[in-house]
């Protein structure tokens, strides 16, 4: 078993930056692929990001490119992902996930533990 809490969300102003932090605790020893995914009101949770045990593959969603990066420090145990840029429509519960395979990791399915989310508000 693996948790994952997520940190780091709140409110911030369009244009602004936040980073937030997805902290691995548990079974941590396999190598996990992780991602960032986020859930709006009314809306169905959708791919942002991902990155594979290494580091040296990430994926991005389009809509995100260019202004989020992600990134791990393994022996943190720690993911994070850097939000720059933001606008309203960034608005969302971000939670972060792993994977224990690296495969296409743009849809829910894939993961196999979650956190519970933090929320990330952005007025304009």
């Amino acid at each position: 078993q693996v948790q994952l809490v997520e940190s780091g969300g709140g409110l911030v102003q369009a244009g602004g930056s936040l980073r937030l932090s997805c902290a691995a605790s548990g079974r941590t020893s396999r190598s996990y692929s992780v991602g960032w995914f986020r859930q709006a009101p009314g809306k169905e949770r959708e791919f942002v990001t991902a990155i594979n045990w290494s580091a040296r593959s990430t994926r991005y969603a389009d809509s995100v490119k260019g202004r989020f990066s992600i990134s791990r420090d393994n022996a943190k145990n720690t993911v994070y992902l850097q939000m720059n840029s933001l606008k309203p429509e960034d608005t969302a519960v971000y939670y972060c996930a792993a994977a224990t395979a690296w495969g296409n990791l743009v849809n829910v399915y894939e993961y196999d533990y979650w956190g519970q989310g933090t929320q990330v508000t952005v007025f304009s």
